[in-house]
C-alpha cells in the first residue's frame, strides 16, 4: 500500500491489471484518495478495451468509491470523482471548475481531462487537454515539482504528443 505512483507505472506500460491491482491495495488503507480511484477506473476501462476491442460502458461497473458520505478535501476532487464514476458531471463542468479555480484546479482539470478522454477513445481532445495540461502555469511554474505535471510531461511524451 501507499505506492500510488507504481499503479501509475503499470498504467504507462499498458499492465492495467497490475494498476488496478495497485490502487486497490492502496485505497484499501487510504480510502479517501479521489485520485487512487479515479486512476482505478482509468485502468478497468483501458483493460476492458484493451485488444482493439469497443470500449464498454463507461464508467467500468467494478468501479470503487468513497466511504458513503465522505469526500476528498480539495474542492477540484469532487467534481474529478463524479466525472469519472458517471455521477452526474459532465466534461464541461471539469473544464469550468478548473477554470474558476486556482492554478492547481486548472492543472488538475486539465489532466484529468486528458486521461478521461483517453480512456474514451476521443484521442484528439486528450491530446489537447493533456498538452495544456503540460503547459499550464502551474506545470511549469510552482508545481513544476509535483509528480502529477511530471506525469503529464511523460503522458505527452509517450504518446507522441511532445
Amino acid at each position: 500500500p501507499y505506492l500510488w505512483q507504481r499503479g501509475i507505472s503499470y498504467y504507462y506500460l499498458d499492465d492495467f491489471q497490475r494498476g488496478s491491482e495497485q490502487f486497490r491495495l492502496d485505497v484499501a488503507v487510504n480510502p479517501l484518495d479521489v485520485e487512487e480511484i479515479v486512476w482505478d477506473i482509468a485502468c478497468l476501462a483501458r483493460m476492458d478495451g484493451k485488444d482493439g476491442s469497443p470500449l464498454p460502458a463507461f464508467p467500468p461497473e467494478k468501479r470503487m468509491s468513497l466511504p458513503q458520505g465522505k469526500k476528498d478535501r480539495r474542492k477540484i476532487m469532487g467534481t474529478v470523482y463524479s466525472l469519472y464514476r458517471g455521477d452526474g458531471a459532465t466534461e464541461f463542468d471539469l473544464r469550468k471548475a478548473g477554470h474558476d479555480g486556482n492554478i492547481s484546479d486548472e492543472f488538475y482539470s486539465l489532466f484529468y481531462l486528458g486521461l478521461y478522454c483517453e480512456i474514451r477513445n476521443e484521442t484528439s481532445k486528450a491530446e489537447m487537454y493533456m498538452k495544456t495540461a503540460a503547459s499550464s502555469p502551474y506545470a511549469t511554474g510552482v508545481g513544476s515539482g509535483d509528480y502529477m505535471s511530471a506525469c503529464a510531461k511523460v503522458h505527452c511524451k509517450l504518446r507522441g504528443w511532445a
